[in-house]
């Protein structure tokens, strides 16, 4: 059946009207009645139609707020499950662990001293170098103690930058420390974001990443990484983009609770490991040996005024010299962290210092040949050309120059026994 016009209906009522009524004017107030009518209708149809749509529009937004609340009510069910879980498996890891109980300035003495969801400060190291330095190395030994929670490049979209200070400096800081209190809230529109494209931020935080392959679609929200992060009693966070004496801030924060490790190595080696990064090149603040340099140097006087001020919670290593004797080296930065040398970090020093396997990323490495490659690597000119802008830097960090191409080769490059004091 045709749906009736009202409008038609109406013109045709009054056409017939005033035909009916067009031999007086006795009939004018019926016609008007007419018309009024009309319009009436005419209106109150309109409003119906309207009112239709408005609660058609009114109902489809209910709906949607029904489907989101089932959805939000079951997202939040799968976390709670999610966090129970990790709950076990960080108990599982803990089972038997040697507290510090006091040595290195370390209260602790049971699992609630250290977890932030039961009140307790977790332990925080924070590693800082520069690219290709051996930091991914150094990252994966302390991600391979129990219960570890690992920020790994969190300043990954800052792309081939070294952040030095303002403006930059205020947001990668405000970042790193929102990453050290478990803190995602603020995250979601820059790092956690650039991580769903580039999953290896994620994917070297091995327990976190575990979850994430249960539950894909929890792994970059907020509301699951806060108190997920919040369950382990150990952080560590490394970052290769930031120099020294920003870092400062954190140092004097006793809230942080964190230690800071700089991670140097001699600016050859880095320069000649940087070469097989495809992107390294063309990019000053990692191609040319003057900055990089530059950086070595300013973060030396740096050094000097932390280890004095911080003696507890700031120290510098080379990397070559943790190369040379990896398990001596790690017992004794887990010290100085509060860690202990678990038998899981040994496994891991065990399969990762003796052999080289995998490709330029690789933590597979003979450690002690790893930093020397560049005696055979670099041609004497290039050592040449990087050493002429980096003698201050190296004479700082205990670096002995080439003299000529034969006396490279034979080269033991690192003085001994390096301190800053």
């Amino acid at each position: 059946m045709p749906e009736l016009d009202p409008l038609r209906l109406c013109s045709a009522a009054l056409h017939h009207k005033w035909r009916a009524d067009s031999l007086g004017r006795r009939f004018s107030l019926s016609m008007f009645l007419v018309f009024a009518l009309c319009l009436v209708t005419l209106i109150f149809t309109q409003r119906l139609a309207s009112s239709s749509n408005i609660n058609l529009t009114i109902g489809r937004t209910i709906q949607s707020w029904s489907t989101n609340e089932v959805e939000l009510s079951n997202i939040t069910v799968e976390i709670e499950e999610a966090l129970e879980d990790q709950r076990a498996l960080v108990a599982q890891e803990m089972k038997g662990y040697t507290y510090p109980a006091g040595k290195y300035n370390i209260s602790a003495r049971s699992l609630k001293d250290l977890v932030p969801e039961l009140g307790g400060q977790p332990l925080r190291s924070l590693v800082l170098t520069t690219w290709r330095s051996g930091s991914t190395f150094l990252g994966d030994v302390l991600n391979s103690h129990p219960a570890n929670f690992y920020h790994y490049e969190p300043l990954l979209d800052y792309e081939i930058v070294q952040i030095r200070g303002p403006p930059t400096s205020v947001d990668a800081m405000g970042r790193l420390e929102n990453l050290l209190r478990c803190n995602y809230s603020n995250l979601a529109d820059n790092y956690l974001e650039y991580g769903q494209d580039h999953t290896w931020l994620f994917t070297h935080n091995v327990r976190l990443w575990d979850q994430c392959q249960l539950h894909p679609h929890l792994c970059w929200l907020p509301q699951f990484l806060s108190p997920f992060c919040s369950l382990f009693p150990f952080q560590s966070l490394k970052t290769v983009r930031l120099r020294l004496k920003l870092i400062e801030q954190f140092l004097s924060d006793p809230t942080l609770n964190v230690r800071v490790l700089l991670l140097v190595r001699d600016p050859r080696g880095t320069m000649q490991s940087r070469r097989h990064r495809e992107w390294c090149p063309g990019q000053p603040d990692c191609w040319d040996p003057a900055k990089l340099c530059a950086d070595l140097t300013a973060d030396y006087t740096t050094a000097l005024h932390l280890a004095d001020k911080y003696p507890n919670t700031f120290r510098a290593m080379r990397y070559e010299d943790l190369s040379l004797d990896p398990y001596t080296g790690v017992q004794q930065l887990f010290q100085f962290f509060g860690l202990d040398f678990h038998p899981q970090v040994k496994a891991f020093l065990d399969t990762h210092t003796k052999t080289n396997a995998g490709g330029v990323s690789s933590t597979f490495r003979n450690s002690k040949a790893a930093p020397f490659h560049w005696r055979q690597d670099l041609t004497f000119k290039e050592v040449r050309s990087i050493q002429r802008v980096c003698r201050p830097a190296m004479a700082a960090w205990g670096y002995l120059p080439a003299h000529n191409a034969s006396h490279q080769n034979d080269l033991d490059p690192i003085t001994k026994h390096f301190s800053l004091e």
